[in-house]
């Protein structure tokens, strides 16, 4: 395991070697004395790239900046399912007033190195005073870099658990993450995302999908891709069995209105399965509303309270694909002429702080 490391491999010839030691995590750095191999070297390791990584947009690992730092390791459940992390850390947390924590879940065909791009991630968490976990899926995991939300019991259990011993394991490594927890997620990160708290509803703050299918809404591909185009929904009564009357944190749902890939259907149904699953006893209001920020895409939104009380809100993107709104130009699976939705999502969290107690991390 090389993840983290700089390597500088000697007499490299044609690179072969050199893109293996870089599957393995290393930053590489091929030398020759040929410059006919250096040459063919370069053109392998730009034709192997994308084909390596399984990511649509390589990015370069994020660097140095002030107001906070980068910090980068592997864990997990033990050597069959370990997954690199990056955390960022803004300046000024201690122990003693630990910073919220934000999860964010990346989706198919990206990393945490593309997504921290995608998403601005260091500069949003910097500004608004929380730290960002982003967890990687690797290629072992799933070829195409995919949280997998649907599957087996065992491989969905195992995804969450993975994903929570990071959590842990962060946490406890940097005591100054240790206050209130979120999750967010693309695609299949906000499917993942979603699960997680239908899993271990009492560790999250609140929760959210950008993007996402249902969650608990297919086994198997052929499920997995019926539920995405609509035509699948959550089984509401075998997710209370597992609740066993365990409340689900706040819920925040993002989607644009034109995703040729995950049906905004998707987003209408997590809702309508956070609603199901809300306690008796409370009348539930729905509010609605629109959202426009200078020339960016109007949003329309909708908001049920228990009380005053924030559980769900929805925010449709009008006219935006399958892409993070508000994202980074030049990166894929990102719409820069959208809202922002890492402030969008983030404003959501703190109504959701000031309202209740936060949960345990």
């Amino acid at each position: 395991d090389l993840t983290g490391l700089d390597v500088l491999h000697l007499q490299c010839h044609i690179g072969t070697d050199t893109l293996s030691l870089h599957r393995l995590g290393g930053r590489v750095t091929g030398l020759d004395f040929s410059p006919a191999s250096l040459a063919e070297a370069r053109r392998l390791a730009e034709q192997a790239g994308r084909a390596l990584s399984a990511v649509a947009t390589p990015t370069e690992a994020p660097g140095a900046m002030a107001g906070g730092r980068w910090h980068e390791g592997r864990w997990g459940l033990g050597p069959l399912a370990m997954r690199r992390w990056r955390l960022f850390i803004p300046v000024g947390a201690t122990a003693r007033k630990p910073l919220p924590l934000l999860v964010l879940l990346h989706g198919c065909a990206q990393d945490s190195a593309a997504f921290a791009a995608t998403t601005h991630a260091a500069a949003v968490a910097r500004a608004k005073g929380f730290a960002v976990l982003l967890p990687e899926q690797g290629q072992d995991a799933n070829p195409q870099r995919c949280w997998n939300w649907f599957g087996s019991e065992a491989r969905v259990g195992l995804e969450t658990q993975t994903l929570m011993a990071i959590i842990d394991h962060v946490v406890q490594a940097y005591p100054r993450v240790g206050g209130p927890l979120f999750a967010l997620g693309l695609s299949a990160g906000g499917a993942m995302a979603l699960t997680l708290a239908l899993r271990h509803p009492e560790r999250f703050c609140a929760v959210g999908s950008h993007s996402g299918a249902a969650p608990a809404s297919a086994r198997t591909p052929l499920q997995a891709g019926q539920a995405m185009r609509g035509r699948r929904s959550p089984d509401a009564d075998a997710i209370a069995l597992r609740l066993a009357g365990r409340p689900l944190p706040p819920l925040l749902l993002i989607h644009g209105d034109l995703d040729p890939v995950v049906s905004f259907d998707n987003a209408e149904a997590a809702a309508g399965l956070w609603l199901e699953l809300l306690p008796e006893g409370v009348p539930v209001k729905e509010t609605a509303g629109e959202l426009r920020r200078g020339s960016r895409r109007s949003v329309a939104r909708r908001d049920w309270k228990r009380g005053r009380h924030l559980a769900v809100r929805l925010l449709r993107v009008h006219g935006m694909g399958h892409a993070w709104s508000g994202g980074a130009a030049g990166q894929a699976f990102s719409d820069p002429s959208g809202p922002d939705a890492l402030r969008l999502a983030w404003q959501f969290f703190e109504t959701v702080m000031e309202q209740a107690p936060p949960a345990p991390v």
